[in-house]
């Protein structure tokens, strides 16, 4: 297989308009796409970026911040992008991790850049432009040669021991997911994609940027998600990709209807899962049914509901066709359907192994080169795969992914703390909301929200804690091994006449 930009350059020859405003404006058509990625890659090449080099971008969501990322595909080089909320503690690390030779950073931003690295540093604002000339490079630039093993993307990931891990995304990997995506979902030329996801990630950048751009579709590009502007932009939409949350907060409004959606299409949910309320609720108010599907970083799409079949409240749908799922008992023996087990997974989609981490990598595949998901799975008899609990101590917050290790190893450095745990405890809104239960040592006065507010200096908000309980120990099971299903049951019950 070849430089995956090809795939996305046969559907932007195919003409018409990339990106289009919430007027339903035309801001750049597909022949803009095709020169300006020229631009950006010939801008790269000429300040010495080259094929397998890492690019690494921490800007905001704009046209030109996706453009530059099929650049940085046509050019060779490895995109990295980061969480627009990471701080200087954080992007120290990835620069030392990834050695970046070349940075693109909001303009904000670019003082603290200048003190982690001496690549080179070039900003670009929100509203997508350079910080540098482009409009003299040339719009020629031949895609450049690689194999589908070469690393395409990394994504960073959260990891257990508290440092994230990169996962290694190789071309085809990206092609493979996006052209089976495309046929199982009946992607077609006319759709229009109401992206109001965040392109940092892989359900924005990879299934709500691909599927458009390799089948030369229109995209309404929203910086953020508004719930009153999605629903006025349903009319002129035919595809919404969001997480529970975002229909949670749609399904709060009262313009959400039947005649909103009837030129919808498709409606799709993943990076959490979807409560079988929400499920119900949204179908009785919009007469459309919520394709449930399931993803990783490290592998893209797994499994969907099907486009045309029965899709199940409550599961994640069935394999994509090419991926093998098995859900697993500890000793990696296939359980019966409706037990819970271990998922794993192999396939095309699945990722190369983690940047530099190659005992982690051998750490996550099973003998028969199956991906460890950490997640707990049951299968029902039609081979529907629910997502019953994860394995790995991983809390997700509005679709995002947090480890407690990061927070704990945070708060276990805080003057006054002897020791903590952080589990993530149900929030009606974010599906769960990080918490921490702390042990103080007395030296220092403590309060949640002086807690609360040394996360928040250290790390990206959305990895602060909501909740802050103090105890005098943390409970312990006969190992010594803190019991956090202790912490959540006491807490649950504790915050939910809140709700």
């Amino acid at each position: 297989m070849s430089n995956v930009y090809n795939l996305f350059s046969k559907g932007a020859s195919q003409g018409g308009t990339f990106i289009q405003d919430a007027q339903g404006e035309a801001r750049y058509t597909y022949e803009e796409f095709d020169a300006l990625t020229a631009r950006y890659a010939n801008f790269l090449s000429g300040h010495g970026v080259r094929p397998g080099d890492r690019v690494m971008v921490q800007i905001e969501k704009s046209a030109g911040s996706l453009l530059f990322y099929f650049a940085c595909l046509r050019s060779g080089c490895i995109y990295l992008p980061l969480n627009t909320a990471y701080k200087k503690d954080e992007l120290a690390y990835f620069i030392e991790n990834a050695e970046p030779s070349l940075i693109l950073c909001d303009p904000k931003d670019s003082d603290q850049f200048q003190q982690l690295s001496n690549v080179p540093l070039f900003t670009m604002d929100e509203s997508g432009v350079l910080n540098y000339e482009v409009a003299d490079q040339s719009v020629e630039y031949p895609a450049q040669d690689r194999d589908g093993d070469d690393v395409a993307v990394i994504i960073y990931t959260s990891g257990t021991t508290g440092r994230p891990k990169g996962a290694m995304i190789t071309h085809s990997n990206i092609e493979t997911n996006a052209r089976t995506l495309s046929e199982c979902w009946g992607w077609q030329r006319q759709d229009v994609m109401l992206h109001a996801l965040p392109i940092y990630h892989v359900h924005g950048l990879f299934v709500a940027s691909h599927l458009p751009v390799m089948n030369g579709s229109a995209i309404t590009l929203l910086n953020r998600f508004d719930p009153e502007q999605i629903i006025s932009l349903l009319p002129s939409s035919t595809v919404y990709m969001g997480v529970p949350t975002n229909y949670t907060r749609l399904l709060a409004q009262p313009e959400l209807n039947h005649d909103r959606c009837a030129n919808m299409r498709l409606f799709t949910s993943g990076s959490a899962p979807l409560l079988t309320h929400t499920f119900d609720d949204f179908k009785s108010r919009t007469g459309h049914t919520i394709v449930e599907r399931y993803g990783m970083s490290e592998t893209g799409m797994n499994t969907s509901n099907p486009l045309n079949g029965e899709r199940k409240a409550g599961t994640v749908g069935i394999p994509l066709p090419g991926v093998d799922c098995r859900v697993v008992d500890s000793e990696g023996h296939e359980v019966k359907p409706d037990t819970t087990g271990n998922l794993q997974l192999k396939g095309p989609n699945v990722f190369k192994g983690y940047w530099r981490m190659p005992e982690k990598t051998a750490e996550e595949f099973s003998d028969g080169r199956y991906f460890k998901t950490g997640d707990l799975a049951q299968t029902d008899a039609d081979g529907y795969i629910s997502i019953v609990g994860r394995s790995k101590d991983l809390i997700i917050s509005g679709g995002l992914n947090i480890y407690p290790k990061e927070i704990e190893t945070l708060l276990d450095n805080m003057d006054g703390v002897t020791e903590s745990a952080v589990i993530g405890l149900p929030d009606p809104d974010f599906g769960e909301a990080v918490s921490a239960v702390i042990v103080k040592d007395g030296t220092t006065e403590l309060t949640a929200p002086s807690v609360t507010a040394y996360v928040k200096e250290k790390v990206a908000g959305f990895k602060a804690t909501k909740y802050v309980f103090f105890v005098d120990e943390l409970p312990r099971n006969a190992m010594g091994k803190v019991q956090k299903n202790v912490l959540r049951d006491t807490y649950t019950e504790q915050i939910e006449d809140s709700f």
